[in-house]
């Protein structure tokens, strides 16, 4: 055999062996990507529970103002028109609920906090502190409307003193819940926080 056909051979066994193993590599490549396609990723979180129907809640909603309309002092649909906007995130319209129900009866507490809330959220954080510290004149045990003056003093106005001192007149009225040992610890971080610091030189 001459020299050149065999070098010839050689060459082309080279490139049926490369191409062979160059294959092969391919399709383990293909195949581990499909595996890894087929490999279930992270267990996601469960969905939550669906929401209220929309269109139950609008209709409830207008039955409610139906009632109203026929009978505007109606205290309980008054309540829980205002609830219904609560829920449905549609804070102006359930300040005007409870606003009228609190033009009849202004001593419930649960209502002005919940009218508190929406204050809270439309962005009008004072008119929100006001109505907790009403409620919690009406009803001196009243430990929710307390709480709610910290938390906007808080994140809200950034009064790490004034928000201090409504939760502790919230622990006087709730020592012993677990959420008071959520406040209690809160509150000795803010303390800390709050100590004086030396401003450099």
């Amino acid at each position: 055999m001459k020299k050149e056909t065999t070098i010839l051979l050689v060459v082309i066994a080279f490139l049926v062996g490369f191409i062979a193993g160059a294959t092969i590599a391919i399709l383990k490549g293909v195949k581990g990507v499909e595996k890894m396609a087929g490999t279930p990723g992270p267990q996601m979180a469960p969905m939550p529970p669906p929401g209220p129907d929309p269109k139950e809640m609008n209709l409830k909603i207008k039955a409610l103002r139906d009632t109203i309309k026929k009978d505007p002092k109606n205290l309980k649909a008054l309540e829980e028109l205002g609830n219904l906007y609560f829920d449905t995130d549609q804070p102006k319209e359930a300040i005007e609920a409870y606003s009228q129900y609190l033009a009849i009866k202004p001593d419930n507490p649960n209502v002005r906090t919940d009218m508190g809330i929406m204050y809270r959220a439309i962005g009008d954080f004072d008119r929100a502190i006001e109505e907790f510290k009403k409620a919690a004149q009406y009803d001196p045990k009243h430990a929710n409307s307390r709480y709610n003056i910290g938390i906007v003093l808080l994140h809200d106005k950034n009064d790490i003193p004034g928000a201090i001192k409504a939760w502790e007149e919230y622990l006087k009225v709730d020592p012993k819940s677990e959420k008071a040992q959520r406040v209690s610890a809160q509150i000795e971080k803010m303390k800390r926080m709050g100590k004086p610091r030396i401003s450099p030189p």
